[in-house]
């Protein structure tokens, strides 16, 4: 490992040791109000005294956040108080539903939107190029919670051909359908126009003009000179849509009764349970640091110029 990989290494895992450090201070902080989270309400003080004794938490902020910490790396990630059962099994299998449902939705809003951003920028100030822009305006405009409300009107109650929920205990693709569309409208626009301020940009650089000039085919120009430039910045939103449509699904799963991470999450806010808050915290973090350093690595393959083994000033 080079030193500069070992220094974006080591500036991951101090984000995420930061991010443990004020999850945990926000939640645990008052340790009684910990206790009335996990007993009720209706507990009473004996109750309450007794369980922070047994659970350790007696003990200072800093041991506490420790043994915390130390069993959260071990994958003992406690107990839920709404649900009881150990949050280490109920998050799998929630996560592989939201990442079904991401995976899906960058599926569709991927390649849409590159073809529309490269047709786009290849024609600039064109009808297409204008038509495209307008759209892309009206879909990223409108959220997603609306959009849900508009295509659930169409295809559920007016042609009756897609569930309005997800009703069945298992997984039926009938039920994704909706919560894909509405997640890959609200992104597909945004990242059209990304793409299309990239590839106008490219397409205005010497070396593509003097290819023109040359008598190079469009379509040999974009291929093998613009398209490999032009995805540097779209890669970086693409990035950072990922750990959105993780933790920022909320809305989407909730109207859908999608049982996924997002409406995990919305549960354990209802609820007070601080143990899955605080996994889904970390999970949500977790995901963001590596996709952080996963756009590192694209960058290098992307632009050559652009090394992920060196630092900015050259040195190794």
């Amino acid at each position: 490992m080079t030193r500069y990989a070992a220094i974006k290494l080591a500036e991951a895992l101090a984000v995420m040791l930061a991010v443990s450090f004020l999850v945990y201070l926000v939640l645990e902080a008052n340790a009684r109000d910990v206790a009335v989270k996990v007993l009720g309400q209706f507990s009473t003080e004996p109750q309450r005294d007794l369980w922070l004794a047994e659970n350790g938490y007696n003990q200072p902020f800093i041991v506490r956040y420790l043994r915390w910490l130390w069993n959260f790396v071990r994958g003992d990630w406690g107990v839920s108080s709404h649900y009881r059962e150990p949050v280490a099994v109920m998050l799998p299998p929630r996560l592989l539903r939201t990442g079904i449902l991401a995976g899906l939705a960058l599926l569709v809003m991927v390649p849409a939107s590159f073809v529309l951003g490269i047709l786009a920028g290849m024609r600039e100030g064109t009808r297409t190029d204008r038509a495209i822009s307008f759209a892309s305006v009206v879909t990223t405009s409108v959220p997603e919670f609306a959009s849900a409300v508009f295509l659930s009107a169409i295809f559920v109650f007016w042609l009756g051909w897609l569930p309005g929920a997800s009703t069945t205990p298992g997984f039926a693709w009938e039920e994704v359908v909706l919560p894909v569309l509405v997640l890959a409208l609200y992104a597909t626009g945004y990242l059209a126009r990304i793409t299309r301020a990239s590839m106008a940009e490219v397409m205005m650089q010497p070396y593509v003009r003097t290819a023109l000039m040359k008598g190079a085919s469009p379509a040999r120009i974009v291929f093998r000179h613009a398209l490999r430039n032009a995805l540097v910045a779209p890669i970086t939103v693409i990035m950072l849509q990922i750990p959105w449509l993780l933790s920022g699904v909320i809305v989407v799963e909730v109207y859908f009764a999608y049982k996924g991470f997002g409406t995990l999450l919305y549960e354990a806010s209802l609820n007070g349970d601080v143990a899955l808050i605080e996994a889904c915290a970390m999970v949500s973090v977790l995901v963001i640091v590596v996709t952080q350093l996963a756009s590192d690595v694209l960058y290098t393959l992307l632009n050559p110029r652009i090394s992920f083994a060196r630092r900015p000033d050259g040195a190794a």
